[in-house]
């Protein structure tokens, strides 16, 4: 689900696990305030279009979709695009945006996907992956409905973010859970997140057989720079969101050997 990330103000009162990252409980408001945030509207969507490309006629998958900003701007430039994500709250608010032309399924990523092989040319997880403590599995079935050739765009939340959030500072290169709390309408909302060091990352995008095609530390489109001028500096001066273009290999057939 593509996430709304307040910039790093340190860490706030430590939230429950069993509790953390019930997006049914605060759709509404959160979708409203992801909706023109700087951080999403201004500067992770935009990277990771410009990182998708010309997606026209491609079919795509959304993985944690949320309620469907990216993708109705991937269907807006010619995706086929289907949406997945674990809130049905979130589901119900992307399907208001979205009508009848993105199908939309409830599936969390930590399960077996609802699609066949090499049913998508692209899949883009936007700002979710770092809700997962092990990738190998949902990267091994994102791998599985991504046809030869075809690619996975991701975002997450960048490392020098993370590891400098709580104090203590943790051991860098150890995979640990941070929490903190979102508020929406002066409620809070516990969050729980799972940082890894960069080489982890990497590690876990080859061990599911996908080839890293780029690393992208973006700037913010330069529309911020006027409404939100100090997140536009504070953005543009220190990483937030780190993005990869993982390709899957072509196959032996596909390339004549």
């Amino acid at each position: 689900m593509e996430r709304l990330r307040n910039l790093p103000q340190g860490l706030a009162q430590p939230a429950d696990p069993v509790l953390a990252n019930d997006y049914d409980s605060f759709a509404e408001a959160y979708s409203a305030e992801n909706e023109n945030s700087p951080v999403n509207a201004y500067y992770e969507r935009p990277a990771m279009l410009a990182l998708a490309g010309d997606v026209a006629g491609r079919r795509v998958l959304d993985a944690g979709c949320g309620s469907g900003p990216l993708s109705a701007a991937l269907r807006d430039r010619g995706a086929i695009v289907t949406g997945i994500d674990a809130s049905a709250g979130m589901l119900a608010l992307a399907r208001r945006r979205l009508g009848d032309d993105v199908p939309l399924h409830v599936v969390d990523l930590k399960d077996p996907l609802p699609f066949d092989d090499e049913a998508f040319d692209d899949v883009v997880g936007s700002l979710v992956l770092h809700y997962l403590e092990d990738w190998g599995p949902t990267l091994a079935e994102l791998r599985r409905v991504i046809r030869p050739g075809g690619r996975l765009i991701a975002s997450v939340d960048h490392p020098f973010v993370a590891y400098t959030l709580p104090d203590p500072r943790p051991d860098y290169f150890v995979t640990t859970s941070y929490t903190f709390d979102w508020t929406f309408n002066g409620r809070p909302a516990p969050m729980r997140f799972w940082r890894k060091p960069l080489h982890a990352m990497t590690d876990a995008f080859t061990a599911a057989g996908f080839r890293l095609s780029a690393i992208s530390e973006p700037q913010p489109d330069p529309a911020a720079r006027e409404l939100f001028p100090d997140d536009f500096h504070a953005l543009s001066t220190q990483p937030c969101f780190l993005f990869f273009v993982l390709d899957v290999p072509p196959s032996a057939a596909s390339t004549g050997e």
